[in-house]
């Protein structure tokens, strides 16, 4: 029972993220002819453990400023509920974050010693987003740059370059959209929390730009994934198979009317639930396309 509640900790319906993040990552690099299984496989535990850390980091410091006992909880937002409920103790929640960015760090360690010091930049810029997000970040103006950096845009640059040793466009590219993606996930999520992040002195985008602001702002960036994708196709730089992405513009458009209509729960749930959609399965379905372009 007690391994069941750690499990839960670690928000494991998040961590989904992170798999995506990786395969698209790995599909960049096999695209371009590199593929390493295993240091695909341990970069993958590298990321899922430094996700597990946010998760439950951010976990302890809702508990500890009092919002996880104001908010309102959804299946996407308001915390895993485990130290509300006592399952465990704080001190038990801050150790297994600890923990886990300790693991993760040693696992970058040892790429930059086998892939090459220029991973270092991107290891240090995710320690900072991992350690400073919920604690700092969160209490200045627009701190969902920090999700997008830390779980979108780095992950999928540090996947590649583990297997490349190198950077390269197309990986750019990609981890672009990913960051927009994931910056738009935790923009969505945040909206049922504004009230409670209020009083805690976050300055989310619901919170400084207000609930119609911030979802217009959700609204442009989710159009903008999907003209990024489709210009970079037509400028013949990722390829034309990168297109399937944009088979998730009906959940996009519900994720949108759901943002415009953010006062009333009813609706705002459904737009979250598209939301999540959207930010997993276009990564998936752009791994996809480049796959699909290295064999045809």
């Amino acid at each position: 029972m007690k391994l069941k509640i750690w499990f839960f900790e670690t928000r494991p319906q998040f961590l989904i993220l992170s798999v995506v993040l990786a395969f698209l990552g790995t599909s960049l690099a096999w695209y371009e002819g590199y593929f390493h299984l295993g240091h695909a496989v341990l970069a993958f535990f590298g990321l899922l453990l430094a996700h597990i850390s946010v998760n439950t980091l951010n976990d302890y410091f809702d508990y500890r400023s009092g919002i996880d006992l104001a908010t309102r909880r959804t299946p996407f937002s308001g915390g895993s509920g485990i130290l509300p409920a006592a399952l465990l103790t704080p001190k038990q929640v801050l150790w297994l974050g600890i923990a886990s960015l300790l693991l993760a760090t040693l696992i970058g360690v040892y790429f930059l010693v086998v892939s090459g010091w220029l991973l270092l930049p991107l290891l240090l810029a995710a320690a900072i987003c991992v350690l400073l997000y919920t604690p700092v970040i969160l209490k200045t103006p627009w701190p969902e740059w920090a999700a997008g950096l830390g779980l979108g845009f780095l992950p999928v640059m540090g996947m590649y370059f583990i297997q490349t040793g190198a950077y390269s466009w197309h990986a750019v590219i990609a981890a672009v959209a990913s960051g927009i993606l994931v910056h738009n996930l935790l923009l969505l999520n945040e909206f049922p929390d504004a009230e409670a992040d209020r009083q805690a002195g976050r300055k989310t985008l619901p919170i400084t730009m207000g609930g119609t602001g911030a979802s217009l702002v959700y609204s442009a960036l989710t159009v903008m994934v999907y003209l990024w994708i489709i210009g970079w196709v037509i400028a013949g730089v990722v390829p034309v198979f990168g297109l399937v992405a944009l088979l998730t513009l009906p959940f996009a458009l519900k994720a949108i009317q759901g943002a415009r209509q953010h006062q009333e729960m009813a609706r705002l749930m459904p737009g979250m639930a598209n939301n999540v959609l959207v930010v997993l399965l276009t990564q998936l379905l752009l791994g996809f396309g480049y796959i699909l372009a290295g064999v045809f």
